[in-house]
């Protein structure tokens, strides 16, 4: 959804990628239909693995909410953001979309921070 988000917002002026250290092969079906409420498309992204070389060449990097090391490398590495956001999986459909609402506010404010910057 970050980078959904992100992609919508902020196309032309950065480049964006979104992974995760254990995606599953497909997205969620809930977060394509709650996304789609609002007019954003999401049936052809595919999840990602996060690698090492994508942090390492990273100006900046998101953590949504994992806690620990094994799970979430992106925790230790320098100037890191830590939104704190659940994973949508198992969550009932408005759950899903209190997600999406926060996740679409965490990424406004992450482009005004950038844009300021530059």
């Amino acid at each position: 959804m970050a980078e959904a988000f992100f992609r919508k917002f902020a196309p032309d002026r950065f480049l964006v990628s979104s992974a995760g250290t254990s995606p599953s092969s497909q997205l969620n079906p809930i977060v394509i239909q709650v996304m789609k409420e609002i007019g954003i498309d999401m049936v052809d992204q595919k999840p990602k693995i996060l690698s090492d070389s994508m942090i390492k060449n990273s100006s900046k990097t998101v953590n949504m909410g994992c806690m620990d090391k094994e799970s979430c490398p992106s925790l230790f590495v320098k100037d890191v953001l830590d939104w704190n956001i659940s994973d949508p999986k198992e969550k009932s459909i408005d759950e899903v979309r209190e997600i999406r609402d926060k996740i679409k506010s965490e990424v406004l404010n992450l482009i005004k921070s950038l844009e300021e910057k530059v």
